[in-house]
Parts: structure tokens; sequence; C-alpha cells
């Protein structure tokens, strides 16, 4: 398949090549009505601009692009460092991106990565936009999606089935006899991660009869402040759950702090789970109970199988690689007062 160029951009947009050109390289220059029709012609087509021109035909960059949602916590901190070191091993330079939960953010980021021509491209996550789809399946790189994994996924994936993560921490529950349980989560559009594990954990509480009241149920951002705000308006009240459950040990840990300002014990009058076994976790007071995603070896496993693509003759592969999990009982979860 032939890669879409400037003449093919441009005709779809009802232009000429250096009006495309110059909407890229000056846009200030150019109508914004006519930018629109440029943008959306290089969104549809899937069209890259090579800035890495000069360099000799078919020489690699020795480059591959890494998008995460955040640099800002430790979420994904001991993935990329991983994934780094073992890439770099291999004589590769990670060029690492962060979109801060924008689908439409990453979309752009990616094709800057891509301009840049890095041999190979890891994300995180199976949710993308309709644009990034189209940049992967136009640029014929290889693409790896790590963190995440179902096995039918659309992308080449190496991670955890965060449906399973989801059922652990709420069976875990359920199995101490809790019957009324909240939820603290992100929101969870564009989100994959978060949105199968909350579905799986209700599917667990609704089978098993646990009484979920809507204000139980918290949206709040991957934040520890943000969390433990919420928690304490959630706390303070007289009708509360007997435990929670946390879309991640972030989360987790503002819940703790919430109910430790309010004199609230932990477990015996409220248990609390979380997921991905963080840096803290371990530390914090009471230990928090968790879901531990091992993230280095998500990390190494990543950065292994990307290079072996970028090896590959052929740009098209197809790996589904899932990471096992692994509950980690610790103190902040115990029997419910009234069990």
């Amino acid at each position: 398949m032939v890669k879409p160029d400037i003449v093919f951009v441009a005709r779809l947009a009802g232009v000429s090549p250096a009006t495309v050109s110059r909407a890229m390289n000056h846009p200030d220059l150019v109508h914004p009505a006519t930018r629109r029709k440029i943008d959306l012609a290089i969104e549809k087509s899937g069209y890259i601009r090579n800035r890495a021109a000069q360099a000799m035909h078919g020489r690699r960059s020795a480059t591959i692009g890494l998008v995460v949602p955040t640099v800002a916590n430790t979420i994904f901190a001991e993935v990329v460092q991983t994934f780094n070191d073992t890439v770099s091993d291999q004589g590769f330079t990670l060029l690492l991106a962060s979109h801060g939960y924008d689908l439409d953010n990453e979309y752009r980021l990616i094709r800057k990565l891509l301009e840049h021509r890095v041999d190979a491209l890891a994300v995180v996550g199976l949710d993308h936009s309709p644009g990034t789809f189209r940049l992967i399946e136009e640029q014929h790189v290889p693409v790896l999606a790590i963190w995440n994994y179902l096995p039918d996924a659309a992308l080449p994936c190496i991670g955890i089935d965060n449906r399973e993560a989801g059922r652990l921490a709420a069976e875990h529950l359920v199995a101490l006899g809790h019957r009324r349980i909240g939820m603290v989560f992100p929101p969870t559009h564009g989100n994959d991660r978060a949105r199968d594990r909350k579905t799986a954990a209700v599917e667990v509480f609704q089978a098993r009869g646990v009484e979920m009241k809507e204000q139980w149920q918290l949206d709040v951002p991957y934040s520890i402040a943000q969390a433990k705000a919420a928690t304490l308006d959630l706390l303070a009240g007289e009708d509360r759950p007997t435990a929670l459950l946390c879309g991640n040990d972030v989360l987790a840990q503002g819940t703790i702090f919430a109910a430790t300002k309010l004199g609230i014990s932990i477990p015996g009058a409220l248990s609390v789970v979380g997921i991905g076994d963080f840096a803290g976790s371990a530390q914090i007071e009471p230990a928090l109970t968790t879901v531990r995603i091992p993230a280095r070896r998500i990390g190494v496993s990543a950065g292994k199988a990307i290079v072996d693509a970028i090896g590959r003759p052929d740009s098209d592969f197809m790996v589904r690689t899932r990471i096992d999990l692994d509950l980690i009982m610790r103190a902040s979860t115990g029997v419910p007062v009234e069990a």
C-alpha cells in the first residue's frame, strides 16, 4: 500500500500542495476555515510528514515512541522505567510523551512521534481515537499496547486483564462478608483500564446481592488529594458503606487518609482495597490490600517484544500476552463489624 503524500492531502482538502505545506509549517498564515479542511484531510488520510527526510533513505532513527496517560504519579513509573531500560539495552532511545487522559491529545502526540520517524510506537491501553487507529493502519509502524490485555484486542498487547483485577478485588470483599460496598473510580470514558475493572467488580457485587447505593459511588480523578476530599464527604455521613473498592492504589491511599482524619477505624469500621500495588502501598498505615500489577514484568516483556517487532521484515505483527495478577492481602481489609 502506498502511503498518502502531501498531494493526496491537497486533493482531499481541495487546496494546493503549497497551501497544505504552509498550513503545517506556518498555520498563522492560513485562513482558519482552510486549516480546518486540511486538518480533517490529514486525519482522514493518515498522512504523516517526514521530518527526518534529510536522513539516508531506509536508515532507522533508532528511537521508540511511548505515549502514556500521565507521568505525574507512580501509576506508570515502573513500567516506563523498565521499558526504557529494556529498549536502551538494545540500542534504542525512548521518546516519552504524556497525553493527560485526553485521547485527542494522544492523537496529536502520536502524529508528532511518527513525523520524527520512530521505529516503533508503544501506547497504554486499548482505547484510542479513530484518528489514532487510522494513523496506525496507514503508517505500518510496529505498535504495541502495554498495560492492558484482551484476547481479542485490535492491537498487539502485553499486560493484565483489567476485568480480572476488578473481579479479584470485588470477590475479596464479598468473601470477607461485606454487603454494603462503595466504589471510588476515575471517569471511565477513554480509560478502558478503569472501565473494565469497574464493570467486572459491579458484576460480582450484583451477583452476590451487594448493596451499592448511588451516593457511595464516587467519580474521582487519579489524585490522592481529590480522593481524600471526596471520601471525606462520603464517610462524614451516618449512612456509609462497610467497604470501599478503589480503582487503583492512588485513590485507595486518599481514601485511607480521609478515614484516618475522621477517626474511622480501618479495617474495623471500613475496609479499603486498591488495584496496582504501587510504591508506598505496603508502607501506608494500615498497609493496603491490593491487586498487584507486575509493572516491571510488563515493561520488560513489552520492551523485548517491540524490539523484536522492529527487527522483523514485515512490520505487521500480532502478540497478545496476558500477565498474571495476585491479590496481596494486607491490613486494610477485614470482616465487617456487623458480620
